[in-house]
């Protein structure tokens, strides 16, 4: 098994950073890597809910395992037609009232090339994220 952790300070403050990761429709803009867009999101953010984001042809689909609001989530991962599940935590630190850590640990990948296709389509999506934010 292989992981990817990926850091990020975004301008804005913890709660606004959380709802990005928790409200479908702002999942929704940012959530697909490149020129991806994303076309349904689900966010049902309860220990046991669905996790959900559709993308062109691509659909992940995930539970939420541990939610701890406006401090972390986990939640696991699976590509639709994949029997590999992956485990994605998401944890929001704030560093001032206006700025937050973010840190992406996407666990249990079988392979590194699949690791590293995430860990670049994981920047991409962080990038759109720093600036949903941020404005």
């Amino acid at each position: 098994m292989t992981d990817l952790t990926l850091q990020r300070v975004i301008d804005a403050p913890v709660q606004r950073v959380y709802a990005a990761w928790t409200d479908p429709e702002l999942l929704k803009q940012w959530l697909a890597p490149g020129n991806a867009v994303a076309s349904r999101a689900v966010a049902d953010v309860a220990v046991g809910g669905t996790f959900l984001i559709e993308m062109q042809r691509w659909l992940a689909r995930g539970v939420y395992r541990e939610v701890a609001p406006l401090r972390r989530l986990v939640h696991t991962w699976r590509w639709e037609g994949s029997d590999t599940e992956t485990l994605v935590t998401i944890e929001f630190e704030p560093e001032s009232a206006d700025r937050t850590r973010l840190t992406l640990t996407h666990a249990r990948f079988t392979q590194d090339e699949a690791r590293d296709d995430h860990e670049r389509s994981w920047a991409d999506c962080l990038e759109k994220l720093r600036e949903l934010c941020a404005a």
